[in-house]
């Protein structure tokens, strides 16, 4: 990143510090309804190790659900666009996964699949399998008519057309459910944690709002954060690049 790319961000990171230090002075709240920037920083340096090391476990949660919903969204694109029938039994799953809403099904899975990284993951691949199989299935659906057509008559197969047509076109598409997958990706981990969990940020979220501990709660929210623009900022250059021949808006 250049120079001039990181003024836009450290300028908005200041400009936010100082709205938050204002609104404290301001609203005159105490340190355990609203502690200042200060006293957050001073937690993150006293308790880096406990905040790295829970902030490690609720990463893995989200970058393994995240790829395990990923591929899932993209065979059951896959399925949906080669089996015609299949779209009778897979839609009712694509549609029922959005219904229900997670926090209804945290505590179930947490029963079924225990307290450990396994429920928090499926929570994940829950969120994450929507955006993920709707946006692709609709990129592949949206093939030019006009290539399909030409490839038939030059005697393609089903499997050529899709490899060589309808998955470049829709990548576009792909991208794109990737890219919600990859902000919405952290909700899911992080609420399977606040459901039942001995470990993670969720977990110490929890730990320290039971002992008043505002701004431990602050600090590890801060750490989620971070890591949340980290994981999207990748993935949206990764899909960038992936379509690099595609025009920027």
């Amino acid at each position: 990143m250049t120079g001039g790319g990181l003024i836009r961000p450290l300028t908005l990171t200041v400009g936010l510090l100082a709205l938050w230090q204002a609104a404290v002075w301001v609203s005159g709240a105490p340190p355990y309804i609203l502690p200042g920037p200060i006293a957050v920083i001073e937690v993150l340096v006293q308790k880096y190790p406990t905040l790295v090391r829970h902030g490690a476990i609720t990463a893995s949660e989200i970058l393994m659900g995240l790829a395990l919903g990923t591929v899932f969204g993209v065979l059951s694109a896959l399925v949906l666009t080669a089996f015609r029938p299949a779209r009778r039994w897979l839609m009712p799953v694509l549609v029922v996964s959005q219904a229900l809403p997670v926090f209804a099904l945290a505590p179930m899975l947490t029963l079924w699949l225990g307290y450990g990284m396994a429920s928090k993951v499926a929570m994940a691949v829950l969120i994450i399998y929507f955006p993920v199989t709707s946006a692709f299935h609709d990129g592949l659906k949206r093939t030019d008519p006009g290539w399909l057509d030409l490839a038939r008559t030059m005697g393609g197969g089903r499997m050529a057309v899709l490899r060589r047509l309808r998955l470049p076109a829709a990548l576009p598409a792909f991208a794109s459910g990737l890219r919600v997958a990859a902000a919405v990706a952290p909700i899911g981990a992080v609420v399977g944690e606040w459901v039942g969990s001995s470990a993670g940020l969720g977990y110490l979220m929890l730990h320290a709002n039971a002992r008043l501990q505002i701004s431990t709660m602050f600090a590890a929210l801060l750490v989620l954060a971070v890591f949340s623009l980290t994981l999207f900022f990748v993935v949206d250059r990764g899909m960038r690049h992936l379509v690099r021949w595609q025009p920027e808006a």
